[in-house]
């Protein structure tokens, strides 16, 4: 199952070594990565922050629970959680090795790079293949253990990174059944209609960034805007603001950093799952001047070879499915090729025939 996941982020990972920076170590902004250039169409702009409305932030121990997780997923697509279970040192602990990580020299970070077919390991942004212009951050992804890349890292003590990565996202994946148990009750579906949910996130990713601090903020990008090709994404940002969600009608809104809060982000597959009730977020990662900002994001989806659809609670004859299915694998190689219109390469087209809602995808090929 692994495997097929990483075969399926495989076309992501066209970066040539050559373009790989010691950003921590540039005095000025290169022309690699300056954003704000006639090639640009869209410049980063820093004008949305809104203290009128606010991204939501749940307490899980509130009893209306469920039903604050489902308007905030219905009307943003992004909340913040608290009270969530994960305990404080564990958070402060992968933190820690995150910034560990990404203080080594750039020569030992790029002894673990990403293969040239491969998946795991240290390596700049995927999306970056879709940009002129490169990103002001560095990453690590794991899929699977991460022991292969940490030894590299870490010859003697690797085993120290290792524990902590295996302990961070076992207690991440239970979270997020939680909050898929929230996510799907406030829309009358319990877990047991969804046959998979209970093996969910049994092949999940977990990527750390890193946004050095930037000599012309202005004219940087930490990650440019995408949606997540998941069921949902757990964030855990540090005290350093910079993330950044789109919201219909508000504009960009700054999802500032909370001690001990985690943010969940809506994907892709949960959108499709809702029949699209439930937006998927877009979202990006700014950056600033003076500070060095750290971000651990936990991909959660399902089965990779399991079929994501509409589900059937949420579609009738007034509401017929609004997308095909398709597998994770299958979907990854879709945003792989598509990028954020992805999605739209997957809706079906519904009008109505006799009395009756006719469904047709992209193409126009009648399904059903």
């Amino acid at each position: 199952m692994h495997t097929k996941l990483s075969d399926a982020l495989k076309p992501y990972t066209m970066i040539q070594q050559k373009q790989y920076l010691d950003l921590t170590s540039m005095k000025e902004l290169p022309e690699s990565h300056a954003w704000l250039s006639l090639d640009h169409e869209s410049p980063p702009t820093y004008n949305g922050s809104s203290t009128r409305d606010p991204v939501p932030v749940i307490n899980l121990e509130d009893p209306d629970a469920m039903s604050l997780v489902g308007h905030a997923c219905k009307t943003w697509g992004v909340f913040q959680v608290t009270n969530h279970g994960l305990p404080t040192s564990l958070l402060e602990e992968m933190e820690a090795a995150g910034r560990k990580l990404f203080a080594l020299p750039i020569q030992q970070k790029l002894k673990a790079a990403r293969s040239p077919n491969g998946v795991s390991g240290y390596g700049v942004a995927r999306i970056s293949t879709f940009f002129p212009k490169l990103m002001w951050s560095e990453g690590f992804t794991v899929i699977g253990s991460p022991n292969e890349h940490a030894c590299k890292l870490w010859p003697n003590t690797y085993s120290q990174f290792c524990d902590v990565i295996e302990d961070y996202k076992e207690e991440m994946n239970k979270l997020a059944q939680r909050l898929m148990a929230l996510m799907l009750g406030s829309l009358g579906v319990t877990m047991d209609d969804v046959k998979w949910a209970g093996t969910a996130g049994s092949c999940p990713a977990l990527q750390l960034n890193s946004y050095p601090a930037c000599p012309d903020p202005d004219r940087a990008m930490g990650l440019a805007a995408h949606t997540d090709s998941t069921l949902l994404t757990i964030l855990h940002q540090n005290n350093t603001s910079g993330l950044q969600a789109h919201k219909e009608g508000t504009g960009w809104v700054t999802v500032p950093p909370i001690p001990g809060a985690l943010v969940v982000n809506v994907g892709d597959l949960l959108h499709i799952l809702s029949n699209g009730l439930y937006p998927s977020v877009l979202h990006r990662a700014m950056v600033n001047r003076t500070q060095h900002r750290l971000s651990v994001a936990y991909l959660y989806g399902p089965p990779s070879n399991v079929q994501i659809s509409p589900l059937s609670k949420l579609t009738d004859q007034g509401h017929p499915p609004l997308f095909r299915p398709v597998t994770w694998s299958e979907y990854l190689g879709t945003k792989a090729k598509h990028f954020n219109k992805a999605l739209s390469s997957v809706r079906l087209c519904a009008r109505p025939v006799n009395g009756f809602a006719e469904a047709k995808d992209h193409n126009g090929v009648q399904v059903g």
